[in-house]
């Protein structure tokens, strides 16, 4: 009988791929996590991290996903590109509010945005392949860029071009391996809105060099002021054919929980992520898909009041930010976040340390003023922070009013 090799002769082996390992934490869902655990332990923590309204899901979704789940129609397997009656309605919403023109079936219904993020780069990307990703940019482009095996190529912008990039920046910035540039207007975490004319250069010159656009579209109904929403592919069509739509229920109707986004692009692309998704979890949940449904069918006159709410609540953020010294705060046009510059702060003595960088800043702040804000760091902006005003009015005065009082 053959002797067994012994361990010591074993093949020494990680026990994570490497794949897996490089994958960094979701800095913003990890500064949610800290700021909830300090409130379960009982501490009086106000928290700027998550992405996500305070609002309730509105009760006409509530109500179609309780019907649901009294249907047994809901408790079994579905097809996994999603619910053909959503994928219609995904559609009809689309040319609604953003003029593009789509057929049911170039629509993928997919586990929330970052399944559709993940999946468009997953794709597209095949190792080696280069991504131009605007900076600041949301903590899971990168990741999910890298996962795919592409190669996310940083193209910074900062307050004074309002954080948006230029057509002669992403010139800058492409190579020979370059295929896909990754566009979002309005923008998380700066609140960024292009214009239509920024837009279509941008749109042309992608054109022109024959890339793949992936742009996330997901904070479309949530602009102010003069600013507007506009599509890359709507603004230029002869991209249509080269562009994947990221999009979701989760900003708009308050329905962050309930995880259900979607993709739109060339049918081919859409049957390929479709595929893969078969394999990585099938079809999203019914009963979710049946609260997008009636999201969707129920127009927008709640979305209209949770942006007047929002609205509301980033004039008094700026205003309160901009008062205190060493901080300066652009006025975002998008989304819900702010983006202060917090380099006049660093290097001081705060509470009796000395910060050097925003993710030793944000520390003191959580520690001290039991406020949560997330280090610019973590969207590939040091000296910068995010700090969302999608909390409720009281929380966001108390909240600044903490901090500033810390930093003066």
């Amino acid at each position: 009988m053959a002797a067994m090799a012994s361990p010591s002769t074993s093949v020494s082996r990680a026990r994570l791929s490497q794949r897996i390992s490089a994958i960094a934490e979701s800095a913003t869902l990890l500064v949610d996590a800290k700021a909830k655990a300090l409130k379960a332990a009982g501490e009086d923590v106000i928290g700027f991290g998550a992405g996500e309204p305070d609002f309730p899901t509105p009760d006409h979704i509530v109500a179609a996903a309780a019907a649901a789940c009294a249907d047994p129609a809901n408790h079994k397997y579905t097809a996994t590109p999603g619910l053909p009656e959503l994928r219609a309605a995904i559609a009809t919403k689309t040319r609604r509010d953003s003029g593009l023109e789509v057929e049911p079936g170039s629509v993928l219904v997919t586990n929330g945005g970052k399944q559709a993020v993940y999946q468009s780069f997953a794709a597209l990307c095949d190792p080696g392949d280069e991504v131009l990703l605007p900076a600041p940019y949301w903590t899971t482009y990168p990741e999910a860029i890298a996962l795919a095996g592409g190669v996310p190529v940083e193209v910074l912008a900062d307050e004074s071009t309002g954080f948006k990039v230029t057509v002669d920046q992403l010139e800058q910035a492409a190579t020979e391996r370059t295929k896909v540039l990754l566009f979002v207007s309005p923008s998380n975490p700066t609140g960024a809105v292009y214009t239509r004319a920024e837009i279509e250069a941008i749109g042309r010159w992608a054109a022109d060099r024959g890339l793949w656009v992936v742009t996330d579209e997901i904070y479309e109904h949530l602009v102010y002021g003069h600013a507007e929403f506009h599509s890359m592919p709507v603004v230029v069509p002869e991209l249509a054919d080269r562009t994947i739509v990221v999009n979701g229920v989760a900003k708009t109707y308050a329905m962050t929980g309930w995880r259900v986004g979607w993709m739109i692009g060339p049918t081919d692309v859409i049957k390929a992520a479709g595929n893969l998704q078969s394999h990585l979890t099938s079809n999203v949940s019914n009963v979710s898909q049946r609260a997008a449904l009636a999201a969707l069918d129920g127009g927008l006159d709640d979305v209209r009041r949770m942006r007047e709410a929002f609205d509301r609540r980033r004039g008094t953020i700026v205003e309160m930010l901009a008062a205190i010294p060493g901080v300066v705060c652009p006025e975002p046009e998008g989304a819900f976040y702010a983006f202060p510059s917090l380099k006049g702060v660093l290097g001081r003595e705060i509470g009796g340390v000395t910060p050097t960088t925003t993710v030793d800043l944000a520390t003191v702040i959580l520690e001290q003023a039991k406020v949560a804000i997330v280090p610019g760091e973590a969207f590939g902006a040091p000296g910068y922070a995010r700090m969302s005003y999608a909390l409720g009015d009281d929380d966001l005065v108390e909240g600044v009013r903490r901090m500033a009082k810390l930093l003066a």
